[in-house]
């Protein structure tokens, strides 16, 4: 769902747009990752492969992102989108918490080098920066680029947890494979709407090139471990022994631990 048009305290951060195919494929998508992975907790019963770090860095995303469900109104499809995904994320939450049957060992980045740095970049990179030139106080733009930046990096937990893991469920696969297709349809509604439109947000575009690209080296391990059904893809050496550039990535951001 995109940002809210202008409202009592709720600044506009883009120009009214239809919605194109682009949006609409990647909304889809988005929808088909929370069906996915709901089904996969309710008929298993099991949390085994699911981050709970991950859906509660989501879960933090969207209630930040959506404080303007408080102030204003865009469209009945924007509302419940935003309701659906906040609730949706909320039960994720909980249910993987609680579970009896959970991989919380192998859940061991350290989302604190995620949180601070999108926090302080949210502090100073908002979309009162971006649209007057300099720094002021406004909680509500601060909070809307930190979800922006959060959601950028909050899959990482749940890409190290695929490599670490020696078995992985098809289902947790497709869920991840879901949220990458929504991402790349929403970098494809952007360049529509840049092109059609004339319009586009630094923020949320560089955000969601930085987020795709997570996502490149998972589509390659999706490929071979779902799609070819190759053996041993998966594991403790690292994704079947081949280069893991998010392996790399979250060793230099100091989420790796010894397991």
């Amino acid at each position: 769902p995109t940002a809210a048009p202008p409202g009592r305290g709720v600044p506009r951060r883009e120009p009214a747009s239809m919605m194109n195919i682009f949006r609409f494929v990647g909304d889809m998508s988005h929808l088909a990752s929370f069906f996915l992975l709901l089904a996969k907790l309710i008929y298993t019963k099991s949390s085994t492969g699911v981050s709970l770090k991950t859906q509660a860095l989501y879960l933090t995303v969207f209630v930040c992102r959506y404080l303007d469900l408080l102030v204003a109104f865009v469209s009945w499809y924007n509302e419940l989108m935003k309701i659906f995904f906040i609730a949706a994320s909320a039960y994720i939450v909980y249910v993987v918490a609680t579970s009896t049957r959970n991989s919380n060992a192998s859940d061991t980045y350290r989302v604190e080098f995620l949180v601070i740095p999108a926090l302080v970049l949210a502090c100073f990179v908002n979309e009162t920066h971006w649209s007057k030139g300099g720094w002021s106080l406004n909680v509500m733009e601060i909070l809307w680029a930190f979800s922006i930046y959060l959601e950028a990096v909050a899959v990482l937990p749940q890409l190290k947890m695929l490599h670490q893991l020696e078995d992985t469920t098809n289902i947790t696969m497709h869920y991840m494979a879901s949220l990458g297709i929504y991402r790349a349809f929403y970098l494809l509604n952007w360049v529509y709407r840049l092109y059609y439109e004339g319009y586009w947000h630094p923020i949320a575009v560089v955000a969601g090139i930085v987020q795709t690209l997570l996502y490149a080296d998972f589509f390659i391990l999706y490929y071979q471990s779902v799609l070819l059904r190759l053996p041993s893809v998966t594991g403790k050496g690292g994704a079947g022994g081949r280069f893991s550039w998010t392996s790399t990535l979250n060793k230099m951001m100091l989420g790796s631990r010894s397991s």
